[in-house]
């Protein structure tokens, strides 16, 4: 039975290749702080002074930049909360993160919608262009999702530049795949507010937790639509041991790292079409056999994204990317399935 986002439930056990997971799991550090929280931590509510600060340091920000958050869906939640209005013009680059459309339906605002090309590439000259008519509100993931496509900071600057008089939140949820923010631009660009998630390569979905960062009198505005506590006390003592274990995430990068690079090259083999991503997903086009192929997929225990919806016709996949080992077991059984 699908829940939120359409997940299915009864997905333990499963190769989890659909939502851009961490697919090994947190940090052993983060689980042995957790269970060693009290009775009366889960009794009482959520401090937010010391991890804030601490935080604060692992992102090199002071703590009034710093909007914790129950997720970044959440914390983009919090900028419709702050800014947006019925009517506001909100600028999407499409196909992306579908939360941006659908909270622009929830605020009724209006969605002023350009496109990836058949490549993939991001149409600069057409955002700068429609920065001129001041929407309220760009929302831009970097690098996207779910094209791969990754912004360079020319381009960025480019944009940032542009916008004077539009909010441009951009969005890294990928960050520690591919290297490149905007983080360090925040105390320049008055406009700018960045997204970071704990969701992928920290490997805490189940536990939501996300931060806004942005100049201390934007921040201010996102904080003040938060309830008293918008983070749990559990997700709190898990960012902190994340940050502290600070060999966890680059070893996971690295072996996602090897294991895209591989299993492209398994694609390619297979004259599978596929974009190139610096993220821990693939897009991938299996064309009009692309129904089967989920089914055979999933009857072997593992799950892939159908991203149909988003694109013109039938055919497209995400792949979330793994360890080689995992990688492997899908590169053989995609073999099988297209010999069969």
């Amino acid at each position: 039975m699908p829940g939120e986002y359409g997940i299915r439930e009864g997905r333990g056990g499963m190769l989890r290749l659909d939502y851009n997971e961490n697919t090994v799991g947190c940090s052993p550090a983060v689980r042995r702080a957790v269970a060693r929280m009290t009775c009366e931590q889960f009794a009482t509510y959520p401090q937010f002074g010391g991890a804030r600060k601490k935080l604060a340091r692992h992102f090199r920000v002071r703590p009034d930049e710093l909007v914790l958050a129950n997720g970044a869906d959440e914390a983009l939640r919090l900028v419709f909360d702050a800014y947006v209005e019925r009517g506001d013009r909100i600028l999407l680059v499409e196909p992306t993160f579908p939360m941006y459309r659908l909270y622009a339906q929830l605020f009724a605002a209006r969605v002023e919608p350009l496109r990836y090309n058949a490549a993939m590439r991001f149409p600069l000259a057409d955002v700068l262009r429609a920065l001129r008519r001041r929407p309220r509100v760009f929302f831009l993931a970097n690098p996207n999702n779910p094209t791969g496509t990754l912004v360079s900071h020319g381009e960025l600057r480019q944009i940032l530049d542009a916008a004077r008089h539009t909010l441009v939140v951009v969005d890294e949820a990928y960050f520690e795949f591919c290297g490149v923010t905007v983080l360090p631009w925040i105390r320049r660009y008055p406009n700018l507010v960045v997204v970071r998630t704990f969701s992928k390569a920290t490997g805490l979905a189940g536990l939501r937790f996300g931060v806004l960062i942005a100049q201390r009198e934007v921040a201010a505005l996102l904080h003040k639509p938060q309830p008293p506590f918008p983070v749990n006390s559990a997700a709190l003592v898990a960012a902190e041991a994340a940050i502290r274990d600070r060999g966890y995430v680059p070893r996971y990068v690295r072996e996602v790292t090897r294991a895209r690079a591989e299993f492209s090259a398994a694609l390619t083999r297979l004259r599978v079409p596929h974009w190139p991503s610096p993220a821990n997903f693939l897009l991938a086009d299996f064309g009009p056999r692309v129904k089967t192929l989920l089914r055979a997929l999933e009857r072997r225990g593992i799950l892939i994204r159908d991203r149909r919806p988003e694109f013109p016709r039938p055919g497209f996949v995400r792949i979330t990317i793994g360890t080689r080992a995992q990688m492997r077991r899908l590169a053989r059984t995609l073999n099988e399935l297209v010999a069969q």
